[in-house]
């Protein structure tokens, strides 16, 4: 699915308005390849592109992005308006996120505007450097070791979650209820993951799902109550969404489903991902990884004495552990690594503490 092209004249023509002066548009490129192209034929959505500009003399970068229609409660185009619309306003209300600079829409006739007669929304956000975290955790795995940066970029990232948990909402019961309610139903959340569950699946069936959203409605009951915790968060703090530099400079990325919520939310999104990695090439949470996962939450914990969290973070693996087992986004997962994502999913739903030292016993039938 794409829109018209768009020329060149109504780039500038836009960013001209955005910057208030006049602005050439001197380089267009699809965001991660080479090539570059004189205009947007047929912009794709969900396809970011990176814009080299000149602004009085000085050259700027941005990225325009857009969402692609499909799964996970992004059917409609007031879906994913309501999404970009809600993350310019929140991009820059959080420490180390990229800025958002507008958002706006493509028209029906190939042009660009704040809104109105919109076909499309886009978001436009600064260009940050850096390379992607997941890259520093694949290294991990295949060196089977870790380096004092690995150790040191675990912390960090830790201490960022202090942080931006540390700023409480300052009228949570409505804020939180609902993002606890959106863990279960929410199109992203841990519905929108059972329903993208193709059928005929030898590991994994209906039956089974249904017992996983059945339990997590339990946990709803159990956590919603707990309004005192309704903290700032991130919402999609994993690997792919943190961009590093030099040493632990970091910036993050792609903030989600709202500004308040569930610190367990930014902390299972990514530690599960230690154990993702550790279980492809251990078969369990071992070596490295292991190091990693228990540094990440015991540095967390220790700074915060949220003890709590542990009596909360059920549900959040549960829906993180769907994700990482999901045919969708690993079509080439070892079975037996997807097996045991689903056993550990089954044995955290009915653990009232989470044990962050027994968590190879969560992977055991």
């Amino acid at each position: 699915m794409s829109i018209s092209p768009i020329k060149r004249e109504s780039l500038e023509k836009y960013f001209s308005n955005l910057y208030t002066a006049k602005v050439k548009v001197n380089d267009i490129k699809e965001l991660g390849k080479a090539e570059k192209t004189k205009e947007l034929k047929g912009f794709g959505y969900g396809i970011p592109y990176l814009f080299e500009l000149l602004v009085n003399g000085e050259t700027k970068r941005v990225v325009i992005g857009t969402m692609r229609p499909g799964d996970f409660g992004h059917e409609h185009f007031s879906d994913r308006a309501q999404i970009l619309l809600w993350q310019h306003s929140a991009f820059d209300n959080i420490p180390r996120h990229v800025r958002s600079l507008d958002v706006g829409a493509f028209t029906v006739d190939a042009s660009l505007k704040s809104l109105g007669d919109c076909k499309e929304f886009f978001l436009i956000t600064e260009f940050v450097e850096g390379e992607p975290y997941h890259l520093d955790i694949e290294r991990v795995g295949a060196r089977k070791s870790l380096t004092k940066l690995d150790r040191q970029r675990c912390r960090a990232l830790s201490d960022y979650l202090v942080d931006v948990h540390s700023v409480k909402a300052k009228d949570p019961a409505s804020l939180y209820v609902r993002r606890i309610r959106d863990l279960i139903g929410h199109g992203e959340c841990i519905m929108g993951l059972t329903d993208s569950y193709p059928s005929g699946l030898e590991y994994v069936d209906e039956e089974f799902l249904v017992k996983i959203e059945k339990k997590c409605m339990d946990w709803r009951w159990k956590i919603k109550k707990k309004t005192h915790r309704c903290a700032r968060v991130h919402g999609d703090f994993h690997p792919w969404n943190v961009l590093f530099r030099e040493a632990a400079d970091f910036t993050v990325l792609d903030r989600s489903r709202g500004e308040w919520g569930e610190p367990a939310d930014d902390v299972t999104s990514m530690s599960i991902n230690y154990l993702f990695y550790s279980l492809q090439i251990y078969g369990r949470l071992d070596g490295p990884f292991r190091e990693l996962f228990e540094t990440f939450l015991t540095n967390y914990l220790n700074k915060t004495g949220d003890e709590e969290m542990l009596t909360v973070v059920q549900p959040f693996y549960a829906w993180r552990g769907l994700v990482v087992a999901s045919p969708l986004w690993y079509p080439n997962l070892q079975l037996d690594v997807r097996k045991k994502i689903f056993t550990f999913i089954t044995n955290v739903l009915e653990t009232d503490r989470f044990d962050l030292k027994q968590v190879n016993s969560y992977l055991s039938c």
